[in-house]
């Protein structure tokens, strides 16, 4: 999983909380192929959430606090998030985990 990567790009910037979360929420409901452990997800929901506010992205509008405050992802999705998440596949996962 990436949890720790994740963490430190978005402790770097929260904005980047939301491509993670999407891409997460990509990962986990559309691939079956999660990136990030339910624990971390479910955190980071949290996280925004107390900062939502302050989150500047441009994908912030595909995300509400209702999904937030229930820890998934039903909407939409941005249509580079399958390269987004490809791209970081590529480099840093692989299914088996290595």
């Amino acid at each position: 999983m990436l949890d720790d990567y994740a963490a430190s790009i978005s402790a770097d910037n929260i904005n980047m909380m939301v491509p993670w979360y999407i891409m997460a929420a990509y990962a986990y409901y559309k691939q079956d192929n999660p990136i990030l452990s339910d624990a971390f997800f479910d955190a980071m929901s949290k996280t925004m959430l107390e900062v939502w506010d302050d989150i500047d992205h441009f994908h912030k509008h595909f995300i509400t606090v209702d999904a937030l405050q229930a820890g998934t992802y039903l909407g939409d999705y941005p249509s580079r998030v399958e390269g987004g998440l490809a791209s970081l596949r590529e480099t840093y996962f692989t299914k088996d985990g290595k």
